[in-house]
């Protein structure tokens, strides 16, 4: 047993070696033929290639908690495998601040940072990089993990033309602190590319916050930006999944890695609190070609407890929202804390999606859309049964939700992603889901064809064929 423990973690310590070698500074020899006819081979930096930027979604960032009377402590609070609910209900559990419109930290020693390690690759990588982790292979916190191996393949350099954008998704997509923290991002990888045009790739939530950035800081977006690839983007929300979240929580795992995940009711209790869920909630201006509802099925006390069929527009559904949480609560150092539907956070989301509606793609860049499809994507949501009615609409918060399904990438309905609003160069649906979009080889392809990686590898190889055909004997 010991031994077999030994090889595993041989195993692991070897693998982060490969990916140590893998990130360091990659060059392409070149021969050159000098007097004599002796060939001398000599290193040449790969150059001449726009950045890269790589920014996360909702849960996509890895964060830390840091104590202010402690500065050595520093501890990794998401992802966490291991004492996954007890770290989280103790360091992110965290209460709106509407004079600020930050979400702030129950214990006010706390505060929580994004590591901006690997130039911002750490944060979004593998998002628990514990050896646990790796030797289980627990595959559900492999986020940007492979896209940056496949980038580091193709000739981008980690911290030269391959950076990352991780940041704390509790926050709104449009707070100061991720606009500003966006902004130095693409100024940072501006300057180290030489002064070329960035790059971006998006996935999900991250969309909506780079679409926001757009929409506030138009003329800086068209500086520094020169094509931006959106991969399962929320653009119109997720109706079936956010309403739900709100009102029973979100579970980013099923079946046996769930085991070591944070449960779904303590999640449940953050994003009650959070701005970026709210901003998510499906748009209630947008023409969907069939209104997503939300369907309870509830006792009838005027009809001898009768069960009926109530249904709310799910774009609509702040009086469910309201009523089903008003006796909510949580438990936090021996104190009650309510946390009821929010409705500072609500009326900020609404400005929010107003912004997002006034965002504008600048005429300098490209826009390319990556959808998943084929999947069961919730769209309607029902709680209860004729059966087995509600009674009180706060035990809404207690039922597993039953859904009806629509095409889409298991969390984001087709019909969202596809309605971006921009003139897109091209947009692409890949039988893939949410998560596995990011580790999909056909999206891989598409990137390399977008970033012009393809055709850059084939002009390498068709000048070092001449060049080898101009230095052959005559």
């Amino acid at each position: 047993m010991l031994g077999a423990a030994v090889r595993l973690r041989l195993g692991v310590l070897r693998r982060h070696l490969r990916l140590r070698l893998r990130g360091r500074r990659r060059t392409r020899r070149r021969s050159r033929r000098r007097g004599g006819g002796v060939e001398e081979e000599e290193e040449e930096e790969e150059g001449g290639r726009e950045a890269v930027l790589l920014v996360s979604g909702m849960g996509g960032s890895v964060l830390h908690a840091r104590r202010r009377s402690n500065p050595r402590f520093d501890l990794r609070v998401w992802v966490r495998i291991l004492l996954a609910n007890a770290d989280f209900k103790k360091y992110l559990w965290s209460l709106y601040n509407p004079d600020t419109g930050y979400v702030e930290p129950l214990d006010d020693d706390v505060e929580i940072v994004v590591p901006e390690d690997d130039h911002g690759l750490f944060a979004i990588d593998i998002l628990d990089p514990s050896w646990f982790v790796e030797i289980l292979h627990l595959s559900m916190v492999y986020h940007f993990h492979d896209m940056i191996d496949m980038l580091v393949d193709s000739g981008y350099k980690k911290g030269t033309t391959l950076f990352g954008y991780g940041y704390d998704f509790r926050q709104s997509n449009r707070i100061d602190k991720v606009m500003v923290g966006l902004r130095a991002k693409l100024e940072t990888a501006y300057k180290a590319s030489g002064g070329k045009k960035v790059n971006i790739i998006s996935h999900s939530m991250g969309g909506l916050l780079v679409s926001c950035f757009m929409s506030m800081n138009h003329d800086i977006f068209a500086k520094y930006v020169n094509k931006w690839i959106c991969i399962a983007c929320p653009f119109q929300g997720a109706p079936g999944c956010i309403n739900d979240s709100l009102l029973t929580g979100l579970q980013f795992v099923y079946g046996f890695e769930s085991f070591f995940f944070v449960s779904r009711w303590v999640m449940h209790q953050l994003l009650v609190e959070c701005p970026s869920i709210y901003e998510m909630l499906p748009n209630p201006h947008f023409k969907w070609k069939e209104a997503p509802i939300v369907q309870v099925w509830r006792k009838n006390p005027e009809k001898d407890g009768i069960a009926e069929l109530v249904l709310y527009e799910a774009t609509n559904c702040l009086s469910l929202f309201q009523e089903a949480l008003r006796n909510n609560e949580l438990k936090y150092n021996g104190k009650t804390i309510a946390l009821p539907f929010n409705m500072s956070v609500f009326k900020w989301a609404t400005e929010t999606r107003q912004i997002l509606e006034n965002a504008e793609l600048p005429d300098t860049v490209s826009f390319y859309n990556i959808y998943g499809a084929s999947y069961d994507t919730p769209y309607d949501v029902c709680y209860g049964s004729e059966s087995s009615p509600i009674g009180d609409l706060s035990e809404v918060c207690h039922t597993m939700p039953v859904y009806t399904y629509v095409d889409g990438d298991g969390t984001v309905p087709i019909e969202s992603t596809m309605a971006d609003g921009f003139a897109a160069k091209e947009r692409v649906g890949i039988e893939a889901n949410h998560r596995g979009l990011l580790c999909d080889e056909n999206v891989f392809e598409l990137l390399k064809k977008w970033l012009g990686v393809k055709e850059e590898s084939t002009r390498r190889r068709r000048l070092s064929k001449s060049r080898v055909t101009d230095f052959a004997p005559s």
